[in-house]
């Protein structure tokens, strides 16, 4: 008998204060928001390190790579970003139109 009121009292309840689409979306800007700081901090460095490859080059190619590689990192980080606030930010403005109301 004991034993079954020390598992009731070291039983946890949950009680759920939103629901699953809430928290669905909670989860998505947070993880969004993290990856727009990580991704950001190392276009940076990456950007930094282009540029000084760029500045002490000592041929014109490997300038011209240098600054082919500064557009890809850049290209790169818009899309990763733009892809990741539609998904976090836009998606979830229609999640109501793809309902049919008789």
């Amino acid at each position: 008998m004991t034993l079954m009121w020390v598992m009731a009292a070291m039983t946890a309840s949950a009680f759920a204060v939103d629901d699953m689409w809430t928290v669905a979306n909670r989860i998505i800007v947070d993880v969004y928001t993290k990856i727009v700081g990580i991704s950001t901090v190392l276009a940076g460095l990456m950007s930094a390190v282009a540029v000084i490859g760029a500045k002490i080059s000592n041929n014109q190619h490997k300038t011209d790579q240098a600054w082919d590689w500064l557009k890809r990192i850049w290209v790169a980080w818009a899309i990763i970003n733009g892809i990741g606030a539609f998904i976090a930010y836009v998606a979830p403005l229609f999640s109501g139109l793809a309902t049919l109301t008789p």
